[in-house]
């Protein structure tokens, strides 16, 4: 299934040292979290001239749509756990913490990217195997951050049937928003014929 797997490996282990060092910061700095959003804030507006100021040609706008759909989702989502109590932030003066909507929008960059890393070593990379590695990176990598900022005592979820601190609910939760913004951007590429490695 893979044609590359020494360079398979190093993606996967590339992209899990990004997560634990994000999670790590996150843990350090919760109670600046306004330090935190304007750290988060400066790194999407470097992805965004990497993939679209800068580029004279292959502009990608379905990066910038995919992160604002996400950001939105995230928020969405944020509100209506932390006010019908499912799950709380700790040591920060704001129910949500002001970054928040960077971080759903950089999870949105970070899997893609993966994705997209990971793709061309699939020797078969039709729309079902790529479905299939989507959900699948969805499942696990974000879940995976979520555990390393729950350890750090970023915030507790209060849903049961947990693994490591993050419910069942909250794999479907996150698995639902990104594969939904996966779903829009495949038709947008459809309807508009864009060619893009991950999403066609």
């Amino acid at each position: 299934m893979i044609n590359n797997k020494k360079e398979f490996y190093k993606e996967i282990l590339k992209a899990l040292l990004k997560l634990i060092i994000a999670g790590i910061f996150i843990g350090l700095l919760r109670k600046y979290d306004y330090v935190i959003a304007i750290f988060l804030m400066l790194k999407i507006i470097r992805n965004v001239y990497k993939e679209i100021i800068k580029p004279k040609i292959n502009k990608n706008w379905l990066f910038l749509i995919g992160m604002l759909l996400t950001g939105f989702g995230g928020i969405v989502g944020e509100t209506w756990g932390v006010y019908n109590g499912y799950w709380e932030y700790h040591e920060v003066s704001r129910e949500i913490p002001l970054w928040v909507p960077f971080a759903w929008m950089l999870a949105f960059y970070y899997l893609y990217k993966l994705e997209r890393n990971i793709i061309p070593l699939l020797k078969n990379q039709s729309q079902k195997n790529k479905i299939v590695l989507a959900i699948l990176v969805a499942l696990i990598f974000p879940a995976f951050g979520e555990i390393i900022t729950i350890y750090l005592g970023v915030w507790t979820y209060y849903w049961p049937y947990q693994i490591f601190g993050v419910p069942i609910y909250a794999f479907l939760c996150l698995l639902f928003v990104h594969m939904l913004v996966y779903w829009i951007l495949n038709q947008i590429c459809k309807k508009w014929n864009i060619k893009d490695l991950v999403f066609n």
